[in-house]
């Protein structure tokens, strides 16, 4: 905004500790040509200064009042008056640039007079209440959501803070970020004037923040020069390079795309389709990706042909004709009509091989064998890839009823992203965190919807996993996820998911389900992985018992533990721990209680029980492999018994048949008979046989022989029974 601004005025003293905005005297807006602004001959006449402005505007809205625009020239030219660019140029020509950027993207009245004092505030005595009581409410907005926050108020927490607080902004008004990214354009523009390494670093943030930004409004024709004003900066020399190859092939005498052009004009007047169809040259990061991708460059290689129609059917009947006439390269079809970008973006996106006869195999054109590349869309399409949120609705208009899927609003000026991306961020308190997870998040620049079971979406970016997949649905209840389905089979959480895939997410019952570290490996969002971390931080993981630990001699009166005793879960299992000690009564003495995991016992089982270190009891049934490896290593039984408590926990294998959705009705079948899944686990099939088993947890545990029927009632499973654990010889 005014990194590059010189104000006469000297700033008035802060406290250190304010947290706000110092307040700066309220001035006396007559000074400031209020009155001249106001009066009779003054209505009949714009300012010269905004005279094209102005124009451009009424191209777009015949109809606009300019009043507003007239009344907030007025404001910003007198307000900065005397204040000058560091290129030598007085400061409001960097409000009248950026007006003039948002007006030929076809911004609205609103907008633009908001964009005219956007600086007002951060850099002159005009006051966020002034600008209301003069504008109204939606420019004070505006204004407020682009104005900086100061460094002696943040430190360095200042810029991150102050991209935090535009894009808290922009969650209720895009245009707070239109109004940014203009602005960013025109400071880039004339960045020439500052030092060498404050041009790199305002061009790296503009690179990881403001042109990712401007690709998810779908803003193309600020991304687009951005991009090529960064490649200037921080890559110079590839930059020159690119340049002259630009200008070598604008040198060529002939136009090898044109000639394409009317080729394909000549097709479509044939045909009866009314259409434009131009040449859109490619801008320098376009060409530096093709040269990189390709090698040597010709001709057709500097640019794509663009045919505009009126109707959307009639996207699809250029399309046809193309691939009449000429030979169409299916890798490169895209249809971005019928399945839109996350960015708003519609388009046809076609290449075709130039037959031999058309071809011309002079230098710099376009051989046969060489490809050239199309685009098809509407008027209207156009006009939204090329302004993307600018052009599309009115702020102002209610928001449709109907959600597009999980967050995914209708209104395109509130897209579902950005509702995401304001979520996660209420999680990152410090600035640190916020600033490199939203670089992280906006490099993710390609989406993927996934789709649930009840029909609902998920808008997630390439590469995620069914962790993020779980987040994105169940937020922090997430991590309680023990498995997913992912197009009707069982998978891992760490599968990546696909454009198009339906995934069904399996819950287990906290606490026993539990997030591990080891999904920070597989979550790719800003949600998923700042939710697990938060849950690790306030979770850490426990030392492991001296008991559990392999070889680990007893205490003189307790005699060698048996190595591997599965009394308790490993380090990281989910899902395994064992069911209510209250429901055991210790034989005459007072004692921590556990259930063996190895055999989780149930009442009316028959069970004994062992001290271990720590005197802590477990108990076992009294068939459990354990109890002989127990017995052998000279441990004395403890006498137990079942008390009141009717709930319990059990381990069941379930032995199947394999056939699709097996397990959808296995685990319906449980569900059916009041019985809560704590975790579950398929072996891989061997012989067509599947074994499951699944850890349950009981309301009551007189239930369990009508669930094991349940289970074996399902057609394809042959037998259901409790784990047993294998005996194993103990070490000396």
């Amino acid at each position: 905004m005014s990194a590059d601004a010189t104000n006469p005025a000297a700033p008035g003293p802060v406290a250190p500790s304010a947290p706000r905005r110092r307040a700066r005297p309220r001035i006396d807006l007559r000074r400031l040509g209020r009155a001249a602004v106001l009066g009779p001959a003054a209505r009949d006449r714009l300012p010269d200064a905004i005279g094209h402005v102005a124009e451009v505007h009424r191209a777009h809205f015949p109809d606009a009042d300019l009043e507003p625009l007239r009344r907030a020239y007025v404001l910003a030219e007198s307000s900065h008056r005397g204040q000058m660019r560091k290129s030598g140029e007085p400061y409001i020509t960097h409000p009248l640039a950026v007006t003039l950027i948002l007006a030929e993207l076809g911004a609205e009245t609103t907008t633009l007079t908001a964009s005219l004092l956007h600086d007002t505030v951060e850099d002159t005595e005009v006051t966020l209440d002034q600008v209301g009581e003069e504008f109204g409410a939606e420019v004070r907005y505006l204004v407020d959501g682009v104005t900086k926050l100061e460094k002696v108020d943040y430190g360095a927490a200042a810029e991150p803070e102050t991209f935090r607080k535009m894009l808290v902004a922009t969650g209720n008004d895009v245009r707070v970020m239109s109004i940014k990214l203009a602005d960013r354009l025109h400071n880039m523009r004339t960045l020439g004037v500052m030092r060498p390494e404050k041009q790199a670093r305002i061009a790296k943030v503009t690179r990881d923040v403001l042109i990712p930004l401007a690709e998810r409004l779908g803003v193309q024709a600020l991304k687009t020069e951005l991009e090529d004003l960064v490649f200037a900066i921080l890559h110079p020399e590839e930059h020159a390079r690119t340049r002259e190859l630009i200008a070598e092939n604008a040198a060529r005498p002939r136009d090898p795309l044109a000639e394409v052009a009317e080729q394909v004009r000549g097709v479509l007047r044939e045909a009866g389709i009314p259409a434009d169809v131009l040449v859109r040259p490619r801008h320098s990061v376009s060409v530096h990706r093709v040269a990189r991708k390709r090698g040597r460059l010709r001709g057709c290689d500097f640019g794509r042909l663009l045919v505009l129609v009126n109707e959307d059917a009639d996207c699809y009947a250029v399309l046809g004709e193309l691939h009449t006439c000429m030979t169409p390269v299916v890798s490169e079809f895209k249809d971005f009509i019928a399945v839109p970008k996350f960015n708003l973006y519609q388009s046809l996106h076609t290449a075709v091989a130039l037959p031999a006869a058309r071809a011309d195999t002079s230098a710099g054109s376009c051989p046969d064998g060489r490809i050239v590349e199309v685009l098809i869309r509407t008027h209207q399409m156009h006009k939204a890839a090329e302004a993307g949120v600018i052009a599309l609705g009115s702020p102002d208009a209610a928001p449709s009823e109907e959600p597009a899927g999980d967050g995914e609003r209708v209104d395109p000026t509130r897209p579902g992203w950005l509702s995401r991306l304001l979520d996660w961020q209420r999680a990152a308190p410090d600035p640190d965190t916020f600033w490199s997870t939203l670089r992280e998040d906006l490099a993710q620049d390609r989406e993927i919807t996934v789709y649930r079971p009840d029909g609902g979406t998920l808008g997630l970016p390439d590469g995620a996993t069914c962790v993020d997949a779980a987040y994105a649905q169940y937020g922090e209840d997430a991590h309680a996820c023990i498995g997913a389905r992912v197009n009707g089979r069982l998978a891992t959480l760490s599968t990546v998911l696909k454009d198009g895939d339906t995934v069904q997410l399996l819950m287990g019952q906290e606490p026993a389900s539990e997030p591990s570290r080891e999904w920070l490996d597989h979550a790719h969002t800003p949600a998923a992985r700042i939710a697990i971390q938060r849950w690790l931080a306030a979770h850490p993981a426990p030392a492991a018992p001296a008991d559990d630990v392999p070889g680990t001699p007893a205490g003189p009166a307790e005699g060698p533990e048996p190595p591997d005793t599965p009394d308790t879960p490993a380090p990281g299992r989910r899902g395994s721990r064992p069911g209510p000690a209250s429901a055991v009564v210790v034989d005459g003495r007072r004692a921590s209680v556990r259930l063996a995991g190895c055999c989780t016992p149930v009442p009316p089982d028959r069970v004994t029980a062992f001290t271990v270190r720590g005197g802590v009891v477990t108990v076992h049934r009294t068939e459990c492999a354990t109890v002989d490896r127990m017995k052998s290593a000279g441990r004395a039984e403890i006498g137990v018994r079942w008390g009141d408590t009717a709930e319990c926990r059990v381990t069941l294998l379930a032995e199947s048949f394999g056939r699709p959705h097996l397990l959808a009705d296995l685990t319906e079948a449980i569900a059916l008979e009041g019985v809560e899944i704590v975790s579950a686990t398929v072996a891989p099939p061997t012989q067509q046989r599947v074994h499951h088993t699944y850890t349950l947890h009981l309301p009551d545990a007189a239930r369990l022989p009508a669930l094991m029927r349940a289970m074996r009632n399902v057609p394809g499973v042959y037998d259901v029974s409790r784990t047993r654990s294998h005996p194993q010889p103990p070490q000396t």
